[in-house]
């Protein structure tokens, strides 16, 4: 694990392009595993997953040409081969269990080890994966180590509706429903921002869906994928980057001005960064904030009742910048309550907080309340492994005056390629050191 030395005090200020975002290029990546034609990927991101996935194509026998430095992913899949008893998918990567599709549609089998795992969010079950592949007719059998999927005759199209509206399910029912015979309908499925940009990628390789953005998809299958003259797909800015960034600019009395070409996704978010005294304002494809002095809470009309910010799945506000918004709440003059309406583990980490001088109290594993506006010193925290409350205790450290450490801060590369680099163009004093 590495940490995280952050010299703060110095309001950032700047303009940033934000990279692709991870939630988006990973599916597509796998997406890719369903066509024997070239693929070219512009803005790919150098990122911890995106190097395993690749890895993985290599293993399996596809050719990888990547240049992170200008971005260019070129992957042809054309002498790719699968056996499940030689070829494992990691565990310690969430984004693998959407490998199990294209393994599926091309191979009729794949298998999945028991511990998949991602950030420590909370029970993050794979039964929903299971049951979406149970749907196109395939069968699981489980052994002690892993679990054995296998399709006879083909993917068989159906129709489902999610318990919740869980991305990496609707991305899998997709990539199933693809190639699969027959049309497919998804009711209760998830429309985030990442799930329309995976979408606009299927379409591009020959995928006949309906419905993108709404919680109601309709896949009409396909014989094959791709062109013979290959597909080139630019990804879009990361709308979490974006969010971050300017979150930075507002937290450390600066102004981050970052590329943004879709404020059109941004509305709620505006109005949450509002409730701090922060006011977004968007044009010519770049969106900065605004500061009108200290930041403060806006208190409610109603009397007598929390200021809140509630996550939940799309369009909620995300449940992922939920601790951007925190750090603010921690910053800002007035009482914030936070509800994460997804995770039952996201929100245990407000002991770190008050290393800091902040006050947060946890009332419940889903909701906490931050006593805004107190006297705040530099300190060395703990991250827990999660991004963004990784970069939320960055926030308040580049805020603070002072030497601050963010110990096991590894999980930020795992989204934000050359993350140190860009802070420090904004001006911040900060660098990455291995850990012990």
């Amino acid at each position: 694990m590495a940490n995280l030395i952050v010299h703060g005090g110095t309001p950032l200020t700047g303009r940033i392009v934000p990279s692709a975002n991870k939630n988006a290029v990973l599916p597509i990546l796998c997406a890719t595993l369903l066509t024997r034609e070239p693929v070219r990927l512009l803005g790919i991101p150098e990122i911890t997953d995106v190097r395993k996935i690749l890895d993985i194509f290599r293993m399996l026998g596809s050719t990888v040409s990547v240049d992170y430095a200008s971005g260019v992913l070129d992957v042809h899949h054309a002498d790719t081969v699968f056996d499940p008893q030689r070829h494992h998918l990691p565990e310690e990567m969430r984004s693998s269990v959407m490998l199990v599709p294209p393994l599926l549609a091309r191979f009729g089998a794949a298998r999945i080890e028991n511990d998949v795992q991602g950030c420590t969010l909370g029970v993050r079950e794979i039964d929903p994966h299971v049951e979406v592949m149970e749907r196109f007719g395939c069968t699981v059998e489980r052994s002690r180590e892993h679990l054995l999927i296998q399709t006879d005759g083909g993917l068989k199209a159906n129709h489902h509706w999610l318990d919740y509206a869980s991305v990496t399910t609707t991305e899998n029912f997709v990539l199933c429903a693809a190639l699969a015979h027959g049309t497919s309908t998804l009711m209760n499925a998830a429309s985030e921002p990442h799930v329309q940009e995976f979408c606009t990628f299927m379409t591009l390789l020959g995928a006949h869906i309906e419905g993108m953005g709404t919680s109601r998809l309709t896949v009409h299958g396909v014989a094959t994928l791709g062109r013979a003259e290959g597909v080139e797909f630019t990804f879009a800015e990361d709308f979490h980057e974006a969010v971050t960034f300017m979150a930075l600019g507002a937290i450390t009395g600066g102004c981050v001005t970052v590329k943004n070409s879709a404020p059109e996704q941004f509305p709620l978010i505006d109005r949450t960064f509002a409730k701090f005294g922060v006011q977004v304002v968007h044009e010519g494809g770049w969106s900065h904030t605004v500061v009108d002095g200290p930041l403060r809470v806006k208190e409610p009309f109603t009397k007598n009742i929390l200021q809140k910010v509630e996550a939940a799945p799309w369009p909620y506000v995300p449940v992922d910048l939920l601790p951007i918004f925190v750090a603010l709440g921690v910053r800002a003059e007035g009482s914030v309550m936070f509800w994460n309406k997804v995770y039952e583990g996201a929100m245990g980490w407000t002991s770190e907080l008050s290393k800091f001088g902040g006050h947060a109290f946890q009332s419940d594993p889903h909701r906490i309340i931050t006593f805004g506006g107190k006297p705040l010193q530099p300190a060395e925290v703990e991250s827990p492994y999660i991004i963004r409350v990784a970069i939320a205790l960055l926030m308040l450290a580049a805020s603070i005056p002072g030497r601050s450490v963010i110990r096991n801060a590894t999980p930020v590369r795992r989204a934000h390629p050359h993350f140190a680099e860009n802070i420090r163009a904004l001006g911040a004093q900060i660098e990455w050191v291995e850990g012990d």
